[in-house]
């Protein structure tokens, strides 16, 4: 239980070295990729629908990039390491949903007289 404490203090302690709220940071993080991921399940339904899948899109980037956006703007005394990795996730990012939305699903032929 000590080490829970001591992990608590040392957490806030950087909050207040860099100015960011880490229970606010983790809430927007864990938010963002729910909407994240509901979002980019609509633009699928839209692939899959032949409609167009430019708002979405936007809004699936925005939530993604909420909680990095809220260190850039509001954090102060951050190594630049940190930005670096920002960067990093944002290309990650970006590539993995261009992958997802560029790959079409592979279809399993089955044969006829093995079809359930």
């Amino acid at each position: 239980m000590d080490y829970l404490i001591e992990l608590k203090n040392w957490l806030f302690s950087l909050g207040e070295e860099h100015g960011v709220n880490p229970l606010f940071l983790a809430c927007l993080y864990l938010t963002s990729k729910v909407f994240f991921f509901s979002l980019l399940g609509w633009v699928l339904k839209n692939l899959r629908d032949k409609k167009p899948i430019t708002l979405p899109l936007l809004f699936a980037c925005l939530c993604f990039s909420v909680p990095y956006v809220y260190i850039i703007i509001f954090g102060y005394n951050i190594s630049i390491w940190i930005y670096l990795f920002i960067a990093c996730v944002f290309s990650y990012g970006a590539f993995t949903i261009w992958k997802k939305v560029t790959t079409k699903p592979s279809v399993v032929n089955i044969p006829a007289d093995q079809a359930p």
